[in-house]
């Protein structure tokens, strides 16, 4: 039994059945024992899951040539800034910084590459990992902690997909909302509902009342406050540039089908999935898909244009034939990077797993 694990279940005993998003918090996030608190292996072949940056560097490389791009369109000779969230092990940083130096080493000079980290351990892992760029990397705790006032690019990959969520089940025969919490039966987790007056996630995702007569019986929707708040804070904070989320999601539409019964919410370890959502906090990874229309709005209201979302297949694409047009990367692959980069964009790889939100403020 992990040690977030007692901590969860003495909450429950001491408090009572706890929402779901404060379990995953706790699960993902608690200082020194949550998931992403454990050592930073828990990526890769080694680790519990893939992301496109432990494919390898051709992700961050692709990266940096698209946002050395968009930089190049800001005002010229003053700094700019690259803002990463949920940067990990700052494998990501590396890339992007290692591209920019050796093949746009004026742009280099003016770049300041910030990480929003909160914790002190993962800021260990990306200190090492950074520390020979020297006082080109800065740390802050969180957005509302910064300056602000960034001219650069604020972006995140695979970060707004683990912030906590909200779920929410339909009673077809009360016709009512219930929100789906967290008790503890013994040394096991199990759901509980939680009933409370004016539950409604409707209202909070536009689902029209007709649309409720199509629902089965348990219907699951998550609500992510969280990824909402945070998208208005880094819209708040860039003065002029780009805003980008690469991550699992779906335009709301989509991701309100009737016929996704259980939600998004999902669990993996050891690159397998996990029935059990509840079992062993601490030692698996909880994700659950973005509501990229949530963001939109979100940006919008912040003053944002927004630029689309894109396959991360189609977004990288792009950036290659670009890239190879201009001579900003070798046209003599070597095998390895050819397997990266079909991982990187096939349909039934990351290439259709992941998408690209992209909204802007025009200096």
């Amino acid at each position: 039994m992990s040690p977030v694990h007692e901590i969860i279940r003495n909450e429950i005993v001491n408090r009572g059945t706890i929402s779901f998003a404060r379990f995953m918090e706790l699960a993902l996030y608690c200082p020194n024992y949550g998931f992403y608190e454990q050592e930073p292996d828990t990526i890769g072949r080694a680790g519990h899951y893939y992301t496109s940056v432990s494919t390898g560097s051709l992700f961050g490389e692709l990266l940096a040539m698209q946002f050395a791009e968009w930089l190049t369109e800001l005002p010229a000779g003053s700094p700019v800034q690259l803002v990463e969230a949920g940067a990990h092990d700052g494998q990501l940083a590396t890339d992007i910084l290692n591209w920019v130096k050796t093949w746009q080493p004026v742009l280099f000079e003016r770049i300041e590459y910030w990480l929003i980290e909160p914790s002190a351990r993962r800021r260990t892992w990306q200190r090492k990992k950074l520390e020979r760029f020297g006082d080109r990397v800065r740390w802050i705790d969180s957005l509302e902690s910064s300056r602000g006032g960034f001219v650069g690019i604020i972006f995140s990959n695979e970060f707004l997909d683990s912030l906590p969520v909200h779920r929410f089940g339909w009673d077809a025969q009360n016709r009512e909302w219930f929100e789906w919490g967290v008790t503890v039966n013994e040394d096991r987790f199990v759901w509980a509902k939680i009933r409370k007056p004016g539950c409604n996630p409707a209202l909070l995702v536009g689902l029209p009342a007709e649309f409720l007569d199509a629902l089965p019986d348990g219907y699951t929707i998550e609500t992510c406050p969280a990824a909402g708040q945070w998208w208005t804070s880094a819209a708040k904070a860039l003065a002029a540039g780009k805003l980008v989320a690469i991550d699992y999601g779906l335009p709301r539409y989509e991701l309100l089908n009737p016929a996704r019964i259980t939600g998004t919410v999902r669990a993996y370890r050891r690159h397998q999935l996990v029935a059990d959502v509840l079992a062993a906090p601490g030692e698996q990874d909880i994700t659950a898909h973005v509501d990229f229309t949530a963001l939109q709005i979100a940006g919008e209201a912040a003053g944002l244009t927004t630029d689309g979302l894109f396959t991360q297949g189609q977004f990288l694409t792009r950036i290659a034939e670009r890239a190879l047009r201009a001579r900003m990367a070798s046209s003599n692959w070597s095998e390895a990077q050819k397997r990266q980069f079909k991982t990187l964009v096939h349909p039934e790889h990351f290439g259709g797993l992941f998408r690209v939100f992209i909204q802007s403020r025009r200096p």
